[in-house]
Protein backbone atom coordinates (compact mmCIF):
# COMPACT_ATOMS: atom_id res chain seq x y z
CA UNK A 1 0.00 0.00 0.00
CA UNK A 2 2.91 2.34 0.72
CA UNK A 3 4.14 1.76 -2.82
CA UNK A 4 0.83 2.94 -4.27
CA UNK A 5 1.05 6.16 -2.25
CA UNK A 6 4.67 6.75 -3.29
CA UNK A 7 3.86 6.13 -6.94
CA UNK A 8 1.03 8.64 -6.74
CA UNK A 9 3.28 11.13 -4.95
CA UNK A 10 6.10 10.75 -7.45
CA UNK A 11 3.99 10.77 -10.58
CA UNK A 12 1.76 13.57 -9.35
CA UNK A 13 4.81 15.63 -8.42
CA UNK A 14 6.54 15.11 -11.75
CA UNK A 15 3.42 16.23 -13.61
CA UNK A 16 2.50 19.28 -11.54
CA UNK A 17 6.05 20.67 -11.36
CA UNK A 18 6.35 20.95 -15.14
CA UNK A 19 6.18 24.60 -16.15
CA UNK A 20 2.91 25.41 -17.85
CA UNK A 21 0.30 28.13 -18.19
CA UNK A 22 -1.00 27.61 -14.67
CA UNK A 23 2.43 27.53 -13.03
CA UNK A 24 3.56 30.60 -14.96
CA UNK A 25 0.48 32.48 -13.75
CA UNK A 26 1.05 31.40 -10.14
CA UNK A 27 4.69 32.43 -10.34
CA UNK A 28 3.89 35.88 -11.69
CA UNK A 29 1.17 36.49 -9.12
CA UNK A 30 3.40 35.17 -6.37
CA UNK A 31 6.18 37.53 -7.41
CA UNK A 32 3.74 40.41 -6.93
CA UNK A 33 2.30 38.87 -3.74
CA UNK A 34 -1.16 39.07 -5.25
CA UNK A 35 -3.45 36.87 -3.11
CA UNK A 36 -1.03 33.91 -2.89
CA UNK A 37 -3.17 31.99 -0.38
CA UNK A 38 -6.33 32.23 -2.50
CA UNK A 39 -4.45 31.12 -5.62
CA UNK A 40 -2.76 28.19 -3.84
CA UNK A 41 -6.05 27.00 -2.34
CA UNK A 42 -7.97 27.26 -5.61
CA UNK A 43 -5.32 25.58 -7.76
CA UNK A 44 -4.65 22.73 -5.34
CA UNK A 45 -8.38 22.28 -4.72
CA UNK A 46 -9.20 22.04 -8.44
CA UNK A 47 -6.28 19.69 -8.97
CA UNK A 48 -7.37 17.49 -6.08
CA UNK A 49 -10.93 17.22 -7.35
CA UNK A 50 -9.78 16.32 -10.85
CA UNK A 51 -7.30 13.75 -9.55
CA UNK A 52 -10.00 12.09 -7.46
CA UNK A 53 -12.38 12.11 -10.43
CA UNK A 54 -9.79 10.60 -12.76
CA UNK A 55 -8.47 7.95 -10.39
CA UNK A 56 -11.79 6.88 -8.92
CA UNK A 57 -13.82 6.69 -12.09
CA UNK A 58 -12.78 8.33 -15.32
CA UNK A 59 -9.63 6.28 -15.71
CA UNK A 60 -11.70 3.20 -16.44
CA UNK A 61 -13.70 5.12 -19.06
CA UNK A 62 -10.46 6.12 -20.78
CA UNK A 63 -9.37 2.51 -20.96
CA UNK A 64 -12.72 1.54 -22.51
CA UNK A 65 -12.77 4.47 -24.97
CA UNK A 66 -9.18 5.34 -25.95
CA UNK A 67 -10.38 7.81 -28.60
CA UNK A 68 -10.85 10.28 -25.73
CA UNK A 69 -7.10 10.33 -25.28
CA UNK A 70 -6.54 11.16 -28.95
CA UNK A 71 -8.95 14.09 -28.85
CA UNK A 72 -7.39 15.42 -25.65
CA UNK A 73 -3.84 15.08 -26.98
CA UNK A 74 -4.55 16.98 -30.19
CA UNK A 75 -6.58 19.67 -28.45
CA UNK A 76 -3.92 20.06 -25.79
CA UNK A 77 -1.18 20.38 -28.41
CA UNK A 78 -3.06 23.17 -30.20
CA UNK A 79 -3.50 25.06 -26.92
CA UNK A 80 0.17 24.65 -25.99
CA UNK A 81 1.39 25.84 -29.39
CA UNK A 82 -0.84 28.92 -29.13
CA UNK A 83 0.21 29.73 -25.57
CA UNK A 84 3.88 29.25 -26.44
CA UNK A 85 3.52 31.61 -29.40
CA UNK A 86 1.93 34.22 -27.15
CA UNK A 87 4.76 33.92 -24.62
CA UNK A 88 7.35 34.29 -27.39
CA UNK A 89 5.56 37.35 -28.77
CA UNK A 90 5.45 38.88 -25.30
CA UNK A 91 9.18 38.35 -24.81
CA UNK A 92 9.95 40.44 -27.91
CA UNK A 93 7.37 43.20 -27.75
CA UNK A 94 6.61 43.81 -24.08
CA UNK A 95 9.20 45.16 -21.69
CA UNK A 96 8.28 44.47 -18.09
CA UNK A 97 9.77 44.49 -14.64
CA UNK A 98 8.50 43.54 -11.25
CA UNK A 99 7.08 46.24 -9.04
CA UNK A 100 6.08 45.67 -5.47
CA UNK A 101 3.86 48.74 -5.59
CA UNK A 102 0.59 47.67 -4.00
CA UNK A 103 -1.30 49.60 -6.66
CA UNK A 104 -0.25 46.99 -9.22
CA UNK A 105 -1.85 44.13 -7.33
CA UNK A 106 -4.92 42.89 -9.20
CA UNK A 107 -8.34 43.12 -7.61
CA UNK A 108 -9.76 40.08 -5.84
CA UNK A 109 -12.48 39.37 -8.48
CA UNK A 110 -9.89 39.60 -11.27
CA UNK A 111 -7.48 37.25 -9.52
CA UNK A 112 -10.32 34.82 -8.83
CA UNK A 113 -11.46 34.76 -12.46
CA UNK A 114 -7.93 34.52 -13.82
CA UNK A 115 -7.09 31.64 -11.50
CA UNK A 116 -10.22 29.72 -12.46
CA UNK A 117 -9.62 30.42 -16.13
CA UNK A 118 -5.96 29.43 -16.25
CA UNK A 119 -6.81 26.27 -14.30
CA UNK A 120 -10.06 25.04 -15.86
CA UNK A 121 -9.23 26.10 -19.43
CA UNK A 122 -5.83 24.43 -19.34
CA UNK A 123 -5.82 21.11 -21.26
CA UNK A 124 -2.92 19.88 -19.14
CA UNK A 125 -5.29 19.70 -16.18
CA UNK A 126 -7.38 17.10 -17.95
CA UNK A 127 -4.53 15.35 -19.76
CA UNK A 128 -2.47 14.89 -16.61
CA UNK A 129 -4.83 14.60 -13.66
CA UNK A 130 -7.78 12.91 -15.35
CA UNK A 131 -6.50 11.01 -18.36
CA UNK A 132 -2.94 10.07 -17.41
CA UNK A 133 -3.32 9.52 -13.66
CA UNK A 134 -6.71 7.93 -14.21
CA UNK A 135 -5.32 5.49 -16.76
CA UNK A 136 -2.33 4.54 -14.61
CA UNK A 137 -4.49 4.07 -11.52
CA UNK A 138 -6.35 1.12 -13.05
CA UNK A 139 -3.44 -1.11 -11.99
CA UNK A 140 -4.50 -0.60 -8.37
CA UNK A 141 -7.57 -1.89 -6.58
CA UNK A 142 -9.49 -0.83 -3.50
CA UNK A 143 -7.50 1.02 -0.85
CA UNK A 144 -4.36 1.06 -2.99
CA UNK A 145 -6.13 3.13 -5.64
CA UNK A 146 -7.26 5.59 -2.97
CA UNK A 147 -3.71 5.84 -1.62
CA UNK A 148 -2.43 6.45 -5.14
CA UNK A 149 -4.87 9.35 -5.46
CA UNK A 150 -3.92 10.72 -2.03
CA UNK A 151 -0.24 10.64 -2.98
CA UNK A 152 -0.89 12.63 -6.15
CA UNK A 153 -3.06 15.14 -4.26
CA UNK A 154 -0.38 15.65 -1.59
CA UNK A 155 2.20 16.35 -4.30
CA UNK A 156 -0.12 18.89 -5.92
CA UNK A 157 -0.89 20.58 -2.60
CA UNK A 158 2.77 20.89 -1.67
CA UNK A 159 3.78 22.25 -5.05
CA UNK A 160 1.13 24.95 -5.41
CA UNK A 161 1.66 26.31 -1.91
CA UNK A 162 5.44 26.24 -2.33
CA UNK A 163 5.28 28.02 -5.68
CA UNK A 164 2.74 30.62 -4.58
CA UNK A 165 4.49 31.57 -1.34
CA UNK A 166 8.06 30.87 -2.43
CA UNK A 167 7.96 33.10 -5.51
CA UNK A 168 8.57 36.22 -3.40
CA UNK A 169 12.16 35.10 -2.84
CA UNK A 170 12.76 35.54 -6.58
CA UNK A 171 11.62 39.16 -6.48
CA UNK A 172 15.10 40.74 -6.68
CA UNK A 173 15.88 38.90 -9.91
CA UNK A 174 12.60 39.90 -11.52
CA UNK A 175 13.18 43.58 -10.88
CA UNK A 176 15.14 43.38 -14.13
CA UNK A 177 13.04 43.44 -17.35
CA UNK A 178 15.40 40.93 -18.98
CA UNK A 179 14.37 38.30 -16.42
CA UNK A 180 10.81 38.39 -17.75
CA UNK A 181 12.17 37.92 -21.28
CA UNK A 182 14.00 34.77 -20.20
CA UNK A 183 10.93 33.52 -18.33
CA UNK A 184 8.61 34.00 -21.32
CA UNK A 185 11.02 32.35 -23.74
CA UNK A 186 11.55 29.42 -21.38
CA UNK A 187 7.78 29.03 -21.13
CA UNK A 188 7.53 29.08 -24.94
CA UNK A 189 10.21 26.41 -25.31
CA UNK A 190 8.62 24.14 -22.73
CA UNK A 191 5.11 24.60 -24.14
CA UNK A 192 6.20 23.79 -27.66
CA UNK A 193 8.26 20.81 -26.51
CA UNK A 194 5.27 19.34 -24.67
CA UNK A 195 3.05 20.00 -27.69
CA UNK A 196 5.44 18.13 -30.00
CA UNK A 197 5.57 15.22 -27.56
CA UNK A 198 1.76 15.10 -27.54
CA UNK A 199 1.44 14.87 -31.34
CA UNK A 200 4.60 12.85 -32.02
CA UNK A 201 2.76 9.49 -32.09
CA UNK A 202 0.67 10.78 -35.01
CA UNK A 203 3.74 11.87 -36.99
CA UNK A 204 5.61 8.55 -36.94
Amino acid sequence: MEMAFLQGLGLGGSLVVAVGAQNAFILKQGLRQSYPLLIAVLCSGIDGIMIAFGVLGFGQIVVAFPVIVNVARIGGAVFLFAYGAHALYTSFFHSRQLSTDVKQVDSLPRVLLLTLGVSLLNPSLYLDTVLLLGSISVQFQGIERILFAIGAIVASLGWFFSLSFGAKYLSPAFNQPQAWVYLDRAICLIMWTIAVILILPYLT
